[in-house]
């Protein structure tokens, strides 16, 4: 029996759905997911395996113009994402626009690449049509397909898919990897999404988790995380009056970490301030933004 294993990278601009339609096709929550933009910061590998085939999905940080150091290495993920795909995914928002930079890189790609248009559920189908128009001249002959990744969408239709666009190729990590982030990625991950879901303006922007301590034992797993800021204000901001702001982070962190690791969780959380972390080339390296040049 022939086997089949390739990287389908997924790109597109922030909050075009990319990694709601990641988690969707790995059946697993490794892409934290909120509604406001950047929210994915690294490039997230998602794995799954058949009998005959390896999908390796890649999840990336939206594209943007970058503004910081720490922006520089998450375009850096997405320019790797284009580079080493099999099969790029580039999904487009039907209530955004294009961005035209990286509709060039797409359309340069040396790869196999299928259009999807996302969140059509919002769209009439004569909307949806004047995409097909304008994108079939800037691709032509690449697959086109309206889709709504959260809502009616076919799975395994797309799976059967994607399988047929990998090439002939031994798998290339583990048959029973999810993934190739290790846990306390996933733990700081968590933590940070919920510090996004409770707080507005810049401070969601201005945070980085920092995993200490993470020590399993056989009936709860003890984690010690540590929230950077860049600014004594934001750090106040983060406590909240009397320590409640970060108490409801933590508690809703706790709650879903013990969903994903199916444990109880005790976890302990710090805020501690690193001045203009996001520009510190050091400190990016040490939380895994690697300067891309």
């Amino acid at each position: 029996m022939s086997h089949k294993a390739g990287f389908i990278n997924i790109v597109g601009k922030p909050n075009a759905g990319k990694s709601t339609l990641m988690n969707q096709l790995i059946g697993e929550r490794l892409s934290i997911i909120t509604p406001k933009a950047q929210t994915t910061r690294h490039r997230i590998l998602g794995i799954l395996n058949g009998d005959d085939y390896q999908i390796v999905l890649s999840d990336t940080p939206g594209y943007l113009d970058p503004a910081y150091p720490l922006h520089h290495a998450m375009m850096g993920f997405v320019k790797e994402a284009i580079e080493d795909a099999d099969v790029l995914l580039y999904l487009i928002d039907a209530s955004d626009s294009l961005n035209e930079d990286l509709t060039a890189r797409v359309a340069k790609a040396d790869c196999k690449k299928i259009i999807l248009l996302n969140k059509v559920d919002t769209q009439t189908p004569e909307q949806v049509q004047a995409w097909m128009e304008k994108l079939n001249p800037l691709f032509p002959e690449v697959p086109f397909y309206a889709i709504s990744a959260l809502h009616n969408f076919n799975k395994d239709s797309f799976i059967d898919l994607l399988k047929a666009e990998l090439p002939e190729h031994p798998a290339f990590y583990d048959k029973d990897a999810l993934t190739d982030k290790p846990e306390r990625f996933f733990a700081s991950e968590i933590i940070r999404e919920k510090i996004f879901l409770h707080y507005d303006k810049e401070i969601p922007y201005s945070c980085e988790v920092a995993i200490i301590e993470f020590k399993e034992e056989p009936k709860i797993i003890r984690i010690s995380a540590e929230i950077m800021v860049e600014r004594d204000s934001q750090k106040g901001i983060l406590i909240g009056h009397k320590g409640a702001g970060l108490k409801k982070t933590g508690t809703a962190a706790r709650f879903e970490l013990e969903k994903f690791f199916g444990k109880k969780i005790f976890l302990e959380t710090f805020v501690k301030v690193k001045p203009n972390w996001r520009s510190d080339q050091r400190l990016l390296n040490q939380f895994g933004y690697q300067n891309p040049s």
